[in-house]
């Protein structure tokens, strides 16, 4: 029997790590682990000296319940791990991970468990949140079409991670209750500081959880970590990476952690905490070798405080639409020709060693609205990069890179019409020119763009199954606010289309390419 209640499957949060046993204490005392928390500020600029600016956040618990009816499952003093529980929930339950009480002074005895118990400890919660769905006849749910959410912040996403990938933590039956993953800021490839992972002796306060060594055996990836030495690997075997997010945060300045000294060990490059290139995950095909991004989106907050990732308008509004949205949109370019000065392109006819590296900035926004859904800027760390070499190499892939994704859905609309529109702004900075290694300071300019335009797409989705996309575009320096030019999207396989759109610089130095659109329905069941 189909689940009516579909996707609005119930929501497990796993909080993120706690370091001292003060923090243990106080996030134990937290009913929601500190997922209920909201804000009324947020950065506009990279400047921290500026004032911030209001916008009021209030909460993904207290937006999960106004706007798509979630409710928590705290009843009597208890929850539903306490033996004296009882009763059934509801399908649309958000329910906390506490695995930090046994860890803590209050309810525990003090001594933190590795990661590994807390991975077997989420299985258990998983199938015990499957009784107690199935209980309540409303849900109308089998333990067979049972499925459910996991959302986790920093460490928390390790710990699903852990669960799902390696067969020995917990099991495979509660491993196929697991629907979708959304992690916030988690330090996927491990936690640098002043440059170099921490290393796995460094036990205290558990740290060595963040050590890659440690992770690849936690995680089930030995051999991928002894071949690359990276541990951000999701085998396709043990999970659909088209089905894990990644919330990446990009605002060092405003993470306060250890009286600022966290942000200033971390570097530039992070969200105070973790890098923004270790926060991100990678599918891998069975034999190991094909590698796919999941899916990504990024907003200048900081690891967690005032300013962070959780109590933020833009990684709710990327929860919402990955979890309940009709549409994906993952983001392309190829980048088709790079063209040089004119006397950088005479030294390079002449066989010298050209070095230049181009930073692909992303701006993606909904129709009508007063946040990014994905914001990758230079002054933010957080472009797309690629070297001369690379944009200018006969091999293919150099040339091709994954920008972001964007999730949509019918119940966002703004205009009273069936399509689906947002706004991309794409903007390619010009690069340190270098010959034989000597930089060429006359061909610099600080700031600048070889190209930066914004481009509205309007999308109305097949109305049936095997029918056809309708999607309208216009690049907003030829006719501002209007998407009125027809494209013919290009099947793929399994249900996807692709919207190639052309753009060119048409200056010297200048570049050529594609923005590509890989598009496909979304939460078809």
């Amino acid at each position: 029997m189909a689940n009516p209640n579909a996707p609005f499957y119930p929501m497990i949060y796993v909080r993120g790590y706690a370091m001292t046993q003060g923090e243990i204490n106080e996030t134990t005392a937290d009913p929601f682990c500190g997922f209920n928390l909201g804000s009324t500020v947020y950065r506009a600029a990279t400047d921290k000296n500026r004032p911030a600016k209001k916008f009021v956040f209030e909460s993904p618990v207290l937006r999960l319940r106004s706007d798509f009816e979630y409710e928590d499952v705290f009843e009597n003093g208890l929850d539903i791990m306490d033996p004296g529980w009882d009763e059934s929930i509801a399908s649309r339950s958000i329910i906390i991970y506490h695995y930090y009480e046994q860890a803590s002074t209050l309810l525990g005895k003090g001594k933190t468990p590795g990661i590994e118990e807390f991975a077997t400890g989420l299985s258990d919660l998983i199938l015990r949140v499957r009784e107690l769905v199935c209980k309540n006849g409303k849900n109308k749910t089998t333990k067979d079409d049972f499925r459910c959410y996991l959302v986790a912040h920093s460490m928390g996403g390790l710990v699903c991670r852990a669960f799902l990938q390696n067969a020995k933590l917990g099991t495979d039956e509660a491993r196929r209750c697991v629907d979708k993953v959304f992690t916030y800021a988690t330090p996927h490839n491990g936690i640098e500081m002043v440059g170099m992972n921490v290393p796995k002796w460094l036990s205290a306060n558990d740290i060595s959880n963040f050590n890659r060594e440690r992770m690849s055996q936690y995680l089930d990836l030995k051999e991928q970590y002894e071949k690359t030495d990276r541990v951000d690997w999701l085998p396709e075997k043990s999970f659909p990476s088209e089905r894990f997010f990644c919330m990446i945060a990009t605002n060092r300045d405003d993470y306060e952690a250890a009286q600022g000294l966290s942000r200033t060990f971390a570097g530039h490059g992070s969200d105070g905490l973790v890098k923004i290139d270790n926060a991100s995950v990678w599918g891998l095909d069975e034999q190991g070798k094909t590698s796919t991004p999941c899916a990504t989106a990024y907003a200048y907050r900081s690891h967690s405080g005032f300013f962070g990732i959780i109590n933020s308008e833009e990684s709710y509004q990327n929860l919402i639409r990955f979890l309940f949205g009709d549409v994906r949109v993952d983001v392309w370019v190829d980048v088709e020709e790079v063209r040089l000065p004119k006397d950088v392109q005479q030294e390079a006819d002449a066989r010298k060693e050209i070095s230049a590296l181009y930073q692909f900035e992303v701006l993606a926004s909904p129709r009508g609205k007063r946040w990014y859904l994905t914001r990758r800027m230079a002054e933010e760390d957080s472009v797309a990069c690629r070297s001369h070499n690379e944009l200018t190499n006969v091999n293919k892939a150099t040339r091709s890179l994954y920008l972001s994704t964007v999730f949509l859905g019918n119940k966002w609309r703004v205009k009273q019409d069936s399509s689906l529109a947002y706004s991309l702004t794409l903007g390619v900075r010009v690069p340190d020119y270098e010959v034989e290694r000597k930089f060429l300071p006359d061909r610099h300019y600080e700031g600048g763009y070889l190209y930066r335009d914004a481009i509205v797409i309007e999308m109305i989705p097949p109305q049936q199954a095997g029918g056809d996309w309708k999607v309208n575009y216009d690049w907003q320096s030829d006719n501002i606010g209007s998407a009125s030019k027809l494209i013919s999207p290009t099947a793929l396989k399994n249900g996807k289309v692709e919207i190639p759109i052309p753009f060119d610089s048409e200056t010297t130095p200048g570049i050529r390419g594609i923005l590509r659109f890989i598009t496909s329905a979304w939460n078809v069941r």
